[in-house]
């Protein structure tokens, strides 16, 4: 099979929706099937012959990500020679509308993975943020309606866009996840690059520094307890627009030289991250999955997590961590519960280490090639010998 995808962002950007497609395309090659990527370009992005590059300017509100101009001559002849079964648009937006147009254009089916709540992420709009989340929902309803399949990463998030008015089908296919990079710990990695005593334990958090992902939350609480419990140290794992003001705040509330701003981190330092930590806190409202969380469970890392949106699905409230309301008190009372007890803390790290064998790349990349086969199959019921591998 061959397969067409259109992202708006890919590597070396790095985002949940960039580590989804790389896992994705991965394991779809392995299974032996076709895929060719359609995405920005950026300073030294390297070449590959798998990926097409738009030109691209830096985004007004975050320099490190490329708005892609969504025109090139050379697309129209590398889409004749690529002849794509499917096109799979990870956007709905810029080079997702551009995949969305080729794929009419070529009448072959269309994909599009929702990955990102838009309407959550007007607060980068300076005015009219009421309108522009009215409007943006009303456009990716249309976008979606416009889809021969929608893919959620959960449940949850297949059920708003419903609720919401979508009517196309949608398949929930969460991000899968690498177990084996995971497995193991070194529960020491962390201390000795940053020179930290033996006894002290890891409150990890990965994420990009933008409002959306509620890194101020975190600190907060990390401020509350750190007082009672001086062996603690956070650690913030990620880039972004937010980075200057979060250590701001961290230095007006004096635990500055206890947190730890890692910046952009290679993915495969930031397994490392996750074996040697003690626990993991996210305090995003915003997600449709939430990978970072079954990144910890896959490293036997049990966490503390607000309950929201697709989070709530990847975090087995009680068993393998613990989801709580918005709220700094209560998220502080299951992390003292956790910090107080190492043996129910390494319980649950296990059960997050079994729990997160549901959430093979591999199984969720064969189950990806099942819905692409039905929706061709529907749409190509009507031709005779038509083909695929």
């Amino acid at each position: 099979m061959k397969i067409g995808v259109f992202t708006d962002s890919y590597r070396p950007y790095t985002s949940g929706v960039v580590n989804s497609i790389e896992l994705f395309t991965r394991d779809l090659t392995s299974l032996g099937h076709e895929v060719n990527i359609f995405a920005p370009s950026y300073k030294n992005d390297g070449e590959d012959a798998r990926i097409f590059r738009f030109a691209s300017v830096p985004a007004p509100t975050n320099r490190e990500f490329s708005l892609a101009i969504p025109f090139s001559l050379r697309l129209r002849p590398a889409i004749k020679k690529l002849k794509p079964d499917i096109i799979h648009v990870h956007s709905p937006f810029l080079l997702g509308r551009l995949g969305a147009r080729y794929a009419r254009m070529l009448n072959v089916p269309l994909v599009f993975t929702f990955h990102t709540l838009y309407d959550l992420y007007v607060h980068y709009i300076p005015f009219g943020q009421d309108i522009a989340r009215e409007l943006t929902r009303r456009y990716c309803r249309e976008f979606c309606n416009d889809c021969d399949m929608v893919i959620t990463p959960t449940e949850i998030i297949a059920e708003h866009l419903t609720k919401h008015g979508v009517k196309a089908e949608i398949k929930t296919i969460p991000t899968g996840i690498d177990l084996e990079r995971y497995q193991g710990r070194d529960d020491r990695w962390l201390h000795r690059k940053y020179h930290l005593a033996d006894n002290t334990r890891i409150l990890l958090c990965v994420g990009r520094l933008g409002k959306e992902k509620n890194m101020g939350f975190i600190i907060d609480v990390f401020a509350r307890i750190h007082p009672r419990y001086p062996d603690t140290r956070l650690v913030i794992v990620g880039g972004g627009p937010e980075m200057a003001s979060l250590k701001k705040r961290a230095g007006e509330l004096g635990v500055d030289e206890n947190v730890v701003f890692t910046g952009m981190v290679d993915k495969d330092e930031v397994v490392k991250y996750y074996r040697s930590s003690y626990l993991f806190v996210f305090a995003s409202v915003t997600e449709t999955q939430g990978l970072v969380l079954g990144e910890a469970k896959a490293a036997g890392v049990p966490s503390v997590a607000v309950r929201a949106y697709g989070v709530q699905e990847m975090v087995t409230d009680g068993e393998d961590g613990y989801l709580v309301e918005l709220s700094r008190e209560e998220f502080e009372e299951k992390l003292e519960l956790l910090l107080n007890n190492t043996e129910l803390r390494d319980k649950m790290g296990e059960a997050a280490r079994l729990n997160a064998a549901g959430l093979s790349s591999r199984a969720s990349a064969a189950k990806l090639v099942e819905s692409y086969r039905e929706i061709i199959d529907a749409k190509y019921k009507a031709r005779e010998n038509y083909e695929y591998k």
